[in-house]
C-alpha cells in the first residue's frame, strides 16, 4: 500500500459518484496506514483565510493528520494561496485529498497544482455513450474479481439505466449473490434484472418508505410477476432505510449537496429523503429495519413463498411508519 502522507491527491471530473468513491477510498487508505490519524473533512467554500494552514498544522491529539477538501472549485483566493504554499513543501505527517467537481471554474488552481511534485491526480469522467457504459460495467465487475461479457453488460445497462451509482449497486448485487465459479453472463443478468423495466427495487422502496402502501404492494406484485429477484427488493429497502436514518439524524442546516456526500445518495434524492424522514422516528426506523432483516433472512433461506415474505415486509414497514 502506498504511503498517503506527505502527498496530495487531486480528484477531478464530472462524475459525483466516481469522485465521491475515490474520496472514500483515499480516506480508507489513510485509516489503514495510520488508524489513529485525525481526519478533517470540509467543503472548500467554507474555509476562511488561515483555516487550511491550521488544518494542516501539527495536531495535539495525533501525529498523523489528513485533510479532505471537497468543492475545490469554490476555494477562495487567499486560501488557494495557502494551499499552493503548502503544496510546495507538504508535511510528512499529513495527507491531503482535494476534490474538484469538474468544469472550468478553478482551472488556474488546478493547473498550478498539477505542476507540483507532491500532487497526483485521479481524473474521473462519467461514460457518455452506451458503449462506454458497457465497458465501465465490465471494468466494475473486473474490479470485484468477476468477468462479464459485452452481452451481459449491455443487458444490465438496458435494465438498470445509465446512473453509475445504480449500475455499481447492480454489479455488487450480482457479484455477492452468485456462487463461486458461477458465470456472470447475459443469462444471469436476465434472471435477476429481467422483466418490466420500470419495476425496480428502489421504486418499491421509495413508495414503501414514503407511506404509499398500495403503490408499494402493487409494484412488488408486478416485480414478482416479472421474476425480479426478491433479494434485490430487500436490499433496496435496507439501503433506503439506512439512507433515511442518516438523513433523519443529520444536522438540519446541512446543504443538500453536503448531506448527499455524507449519506451516499445523489443530491436530487436528498429532498425526497428529507420529506420522507418527517414521517419516521428512531424507534419506527428500528422496527422497519427489523422487518427487512426478517424478510432478507427468509429470502436467502430459500423461503417457499418469497413473494409473501416481501409483501409482509412492506406491510410491517407501513405499520412501523404509522406508529412513528
Amino acid at each position: 500500500m502506498a504511503n498517503p502522507f506527505g502527498k496530495i491527491l487531486l480528484v477531478t471530473g464530472n462524475s459525483e459518484f466516481l469522485s465521491d468513491r475515490a474520496r472514500r477510498q483515499a480516506v480508507a487508505q489513510v485509516r489503514e496506514a495510520a488508524p489513529e490519524a485525525e481526519i478533517a473533512e470540509s467543503s472548500a467554500s467554507s474555509l476562511a483565510p488561515g483555516e487550511f494552514t491550521a488544518l494542516t498544522s501539527a495536531s495535539l491529539f495525533s501525529q498523523a493528520t489528513a485533510v479532505v477538501l471537497t468543492d475545490l472549485q469554490d476555494l477562495g483566493e487567499q486560501v488557494a494561496a495557502e494551499l499552493l504554499q503548502y503544496a510546495a513543501s507538504p508535511s510528512d505527517d499529513t495527507a491531503v485529498v482535494l476534490v474538484h467537481g469538474g468544469g472550468a471554474k478553478g482551472k488556474g488552481l488546478l493547473d498550478k497544482l498539477r505542476k507540483t511534485a507532491a500532487v497526483s491526480e485521479v481524473a474521473q469522467q462519467a461514460p457518455k455513450y452506451e458503449r462506454d457504459l458497457i465497458a465501465w460495467v465490465r471494468q466494475e465487475a473486473r474490479s470485484r474479481g468477476r468477468a462479464i461479457d459485452d452481452e451481459g453488460a449491455a443487458l444490465l445497462v438496458a435494465a438498470v439505466g445509465s446512473d453509475l451509482r445504480s449500475l455499481a449497486a447492480a454489479v455488487d448485487q450480482l457479484v455477492t449473490t452468485l456462487a463461486e465459479g458461477e458465470r456472470l453472463d447475459a443469462a444471469v443478468v436476465g434472471r435477476y434484472f429481467g422483466g418490466r423495466a420500470e419495476v425496480r427495487g428502489y421504486e418499491i422502496a421509495d413508495a414503501a418508505l414514503d407511506g404509499r402502501l398500495d403503490l408499494a404492494l402493487e409494484r412488488a406484485r408486478w416485480a414478482e410477476a416479472a421474476k425480479v429477484a426478491p433479494l434485490l427488493i430487500t436490499a433496496a429497502l435496507a439501503s433506503g432505510l439506512r439512507q433515511l436514518a442518516r438523513v433523519a439524524t443529520a444536522d438540519p442546516g446541512l446543504r443538500d449537496a453536503d448531506l448527499a456526500r455524507e449519506v451516499g445518495a445523489p443530491p436530487f434524492k436528498i429532498r425526497t429523503l428529507r420529506q420522507s424522514a418527517r414521517g419516521w422516528t428512531e424507534a419506527s426506523l428500528r422496527q422497519a429495519l427489523d422487518a427487512v432483516a426478517r424478510a432478507d433472512l427468509a429470502v436467502k433461506g430459500g423461503s417457499a413463498e418469497p413473494g409473501h415474505a416481501v409483501e409482509r415486509m412492506i406491510i410491517d414497514i407501513a405499520v412501523a411508519r404509522s406508529r412513528g
